[in-house]
Order: C-alpha cells, then structure tokens, then sequence
C-alpha cells in the first residue's frame, strides 16, 4: 500500500511540477513530451487534487483559469479511466454523456462548413445560413453548462471539491460568450452583402474559438470531472440532481427518467411529482405559527405570500451560506434546492464574485446596508438590490437579495382610481 501511496505522491509532484511550468511560460509541446516521458497516465482524481492543491497554495484562480486549455492540451489521451464507474441510461452523468455527443457532431458540422467556405471562392450566402442555424443549436450547450453550476458543482463544493468548479465555471462563460458573439456576428453579416475573407475573419476571431472551447469542454468533463464525481457523490446525491435537472432544461438530446418513476407520474417546475405533491404541502402546512410582534402566520401562510410577492428574494445568513429564495411565479433569476447552504460566492460567476465579496464585507463592516443595480434583460428592466440585515442591536444577520422587472412601472403614466383587474 505504501508503494502506491508513494507512486500516486510521487505523480501529483511531477503533475504539478508541469503545471508550473507551463504558469512559467514553457511551451505546451515541450511540456507535453515530457509527460509522455516521465508518467504513462494519470488517474483522473489526481490532476483534480492537484488543481485543487494549487490554488490552496496561492495560484490565483484567474491564472489557473488562463492555464486551463493548456494543461487540459497537455493532459489530453494521457488521463486513465479504467477505474471509473459505469452509470445506467438516464443517469445525470449517461445524460451529460450523451449532450457531448450531441455537441461533438455539431462542432464537427460546423468546422466543415468553415473548410467548405475556405475553399470555395464563392459567396458564402448559403454556408452562412447553415453556420447560423448550426451556432444557434449549439447555444443550447447553456443548459448543459447551469445544470453543472448549479446542481453538480454545489454537491462537490460540500465535498470540498471547491477550485476546479470555479475554473470550470469561468471557462464556461467564456464559451458563453463566444458563441454569442458568434451568433450577433453571423447575424449581421447575415442582413448585408459580405466577402469570404471576412466571414473567414470573425471565423478565426469568435467561431472557430468557439468550437475548440466547447470540444475542451466535453474532453475535461470525461476525462476529469464526471468519473471523479461519480466517485465522490452518492446515489442520493445523484437522484437530487436528476429530480431538478429537469427546469434547466436538456441540450440536444431528450433523456429518460431515472431512476424511474411510476407510469404516469408528472414533476412539476420543483421537481415534485403529483405523488409526492400532498405530503409536501401538508409537511408545509404543520407546526407552530410563527409569532411576530405584529402578528403571526402559519407556515403554509407564510410560504403563499412570500411566493405571492412579484419579487425575487434571497437571504444568506452571516455566515455567507444560502438559507432561503422565494419560488414566486415571476421569478427573474434561476434558483433552485442545489444552492441552500451553498457559499454565496459559488453561486456567482467568477467575473461577478467581487462585487459579492466587497458587499458582504461593507455589509458586516456596518459601512453600507444597502446596494443597488438594474439592467436591461430580455425585454425587462431588472432592478436588483441587496439589504443588509441587522438585529434590535445592530448586529448584522445576513443580506437579503430582491429582485424585480420593473418594466411595467416605468410605463405607468397618469393616474388609475378606478377598479380594474389584471397585471
């Protein structure tokens, strides 16, 4: 046993040694042979230990970001699987399986097309329509991505498991982000007369990026992520997150349930079946009122107008964890069960944790109590604000996030002192 000990020490060493140098500025290839030379393959678990041990050591997460595709290059082919679980039809990781697959057929789609138009010396009328239809379905790899952010990544966060998801997270947007810039570019040059070279220009700038971003993409989560998660979470685990996969939404490919439920049976937008709907409202419904200095509710009653409120609501405790959202009909940003007891700052991207980290600071700090934003989102006007919560004696509780479209209230004009019912 200790041999094996000493081999897996001895692997992460060297492992990290490479990373390193590739931080120092070395060459990928370079590195690269010398993988091929000194390990003949890495088990999967150790190059997430060691992601996760260099940033414990003060390897900024932005420098691990910026070195991601190049120790993922270097380690592509080179990470052992043999020792990885298998998974039954339907299973979250069957199902993250075969979106890849999707994907992959589709990014090899469209770099054909880009080769065709390379080639051809006509106009690229028609190959752009397909490139633009071909980018649009790929766009649905955002539901692959948040079903990761916040289903999968919060399980292994509990687990300690907390700086290779945030890598993750951040090249996630950065995909993101291509492809929407892809997607806006295509479009215009879509509306106007246009020369090869330049569709062959946003194609080396947005498209072809792009590709090679969700294809690193599907190659990290096979070789790295899902066999360590399938080691790390149990079937519990993995039951939760199928049960709320479902309002994410799934990306190219339409998946059986599992496990699987009885005929018939629905899931609501909460993942709550018909059958299991009764116990969970009369589960609401019991226990003492909640006594207010102003007067006292049930929890059923309590739920129903907190849920009735056109807002979205948030609280995190003290301690920075997730203990409440509301589940109102007019809910604006996604939430879900995943994120309760979550640290606040995984559930932001990592280009937005800042501004969480200097909030909550200035929150518990007493400089600030409340902080306000609003942005423009399709077709609503968001206003988002966060509250610092704070005790008779000032004592801060934690910070309340509310959000609503205020939209409708920047279009009211005049006055309404008649009755009249609708929105």
């Amino acid at each position: 046993m200790s041999e094996i000990i000493d081999n897996s020490r001895e692997r992460k060493k060297k492992l990290k040694e490479l990373i390193l140098k590739l931080h120092a500025g070395q060459g990928q290839e370079a590195v690269r042979q010398e993988l091929l030379q000194s390990l003949a393959a890495i088990p999967y678990g150790e190059v997430v230990e060691v992601e996760q041990e260099l940033i414990g050591e003060g390897l900024p997460e932005a420098e691990v970001l910026k070195l991601c595709d190049a120790h993922s290059a270097v380690l592509h082919g080179r990470v052992d699987l043999s020792g990885q679980k298998e998974v039954p039809e339907g299973h979250p990781v069957d199902v993250f399986r075969r979106e890849n697959a999707e994907l992959r057929k589709l990014t090899a789609q469209a770099r054909q097309e880009l080769a065709a138009i390379k080639e051809s010396k006509d106009g690229p009328a028609k190959a752009l329509l397909r490139l633009r239809g071909l980018f649009n379905q790929l766009f649905d790899v955002d539901k692959h991505y948040q079903r990761k952010e916040y289903l999968l990544f919060p399980f292994l966060e509990k687990l300690g498991v907390t700086g290779p998801p945030k890598v993750m997270w951040g090249k996630h947007d950065e995909i993101r982000d291509l492809l929407k810039g892809g997607i806006a570019a295509l479009t215009e040059i879509g509306d106007r007369a246009i020369g090869r070279d330049e569709l062959l220009a946003v194609a080396d700038i947005l498209l072809h990026p792009a590709l090679q971003g969700i294809d690193d993409m599907t190659a990290k989560e096979e070789e790295i992520l899902l066999p360590m998660a399938l080691d790390k979470l149990n079937d519990g685990d993995w039951e939760e997150i199928s049960r709320q996969s479902g309002q994410f939404g799934y990306c190219l490919f339409d998946p059986p349930n599992w496990p699987p439920r009885a005929q018939g049976a629905r899931v609501d937008e909460t993942g709550i079946s018909e059958a299991d709907a009764p116990a969970a409202a009369s589960a609401g419904a019991r226990g003492d009122p909640i006594n207010l200095p102003s007067g006292s509710f049930s929890s059923e009653e309590l739920l129903a107008i907190l849920n009735t409120l056109p807002v979205d609501m948030t609280f995190v405790d003290r301690n920075d964890k997730v203990k409440y959202f509301s589940q109102g009909s007019e809910r604006i940003f996604q939430r879900n069960r995943a994120i309760l007891h979550r640290d606040v700052r995984h559930c932001h991207p990592p280009a937005s944790a800042h501004i969480v980290e200097k909030i909550i600071e200035d929150f518990k700090s007493g400089r600030e109590s409340r902080a306000a934003f609003w942005i423009q989102m399709g077709g609503k006007f968001v206003h988002i604000e966060y509250f610092a919560l704070r005790g008779e004696k000032g004592v801060y509780l934690g910070t309340l996030e509310v959000s609503h479209d205020v939209e409708r209230y920047r279009q009211l004009k005049g006055e309404r002192r008649i009755l009249a019912y609708g929105k």
